[in-house]
């Protein structure tokens, strides 16, 4: 699912609300995630998942095409781990609604 199927699929639910109000709501969602990941925090979504960032160190790689040593840098991993519900959900393949 997209992101613009995610907003049509909410605003088909939801006729009392206007398709850009739903699409400002579902970006604003979005980008109070990823704000909270680049300042470092833990979001928590119960019975769906939490997501946090974890941090590779800088290391020595290897580009596999010439074997040179290359020098990669430290980065932020954005991380997802599934909540007990949605894996049960999947497990299951329950489609509750």
């Amino acid at each position: 699912m997209t992101k613009s199927e995610l907003i049509a699929r909410i605003a088909e639910q939801n006729p009392h609300l206007y398709q850009r109000d739903v699409e400002r709501i579902v970006t604003t969602i979005f980008d109070e995630i990823a704000g909270a990941l680049a300042r470092g925090d833990r979001v928590e979504l119960r019975g769906f998942g939490a997501f946090s960032v974890k941090h590779r160190d800088a290391r020595q790689g290897r580009n596999p095409r010439t074997g040179e040593s290359v020098e990669v840098t430290e980065k932020a991993i954005p991380f997802f781990k599934t909540g007990k519900q949605l894996r049960e959900r999947l497990n299951t393949g329950g489609d509750e609604e």
